[in-house]
């Protein structure tokens, strides 16, 4: 078997298993995050985390897919590991680059939530006073 077809066999079992690895870890915490940032409202907060999860999927799935191609014939074992160093460094950076924008993205979302609270009072005004005239 030419030692090029090992190599990509190898990429996509591991590029796919670290894939749904990392999309099921940030699914199941990313969960309670959203429904911090969606004010306890758990329905939507699932939906949006589905919908994060498929995207993370397309995106690095995606990526690994175009990713596959090796221009040069690997002729040993030690090109079969160089290949998937290089290889597979790229997709973990990758992988780590998109939870990091998931991550930043809803700490701007959950930040704007928290200013909008403490915006308003926490208790409705009861009575209005007028200004002092001549204080």
């Amino acid at each position: 078997m030419d030692l090029t077809v090992v190599a990509y066999v190898i990429y996509l079992l591991v590029s796919v298993a670290l894939t749904i690895w990392v999309a099921r870890t940030l699914s199941q915490n990313g969960r309670i995050f959203l429904a911090d940032v969606l004010h306890g409202n758990e329905k939507l907060a699932d939906a949006v985390n589905h919908l994060l999860v498929v995207g993370f999927y397309l995106v690095n799935l995606g990526f690994v897919a175009l990713y596959l191609s090796q221009d040069e014939e690997i002729a040993d074992a030690r090109g079969v590991f160089e290949a998937l160093s290089t290889k597979l460094g790229v997709v973990l950076l990758v992988l780590g680059a998109m939870h990091l924008g998931n991550v930043y993205v809803l700490n701007k979302i959950r930040r704007r939530g928290l200013m909008e609270r403490e915006q308003q009072p926490p208790v409705p005004p009861q009575d209005w006073v007028a200004p002092a005239v001549g204080a």
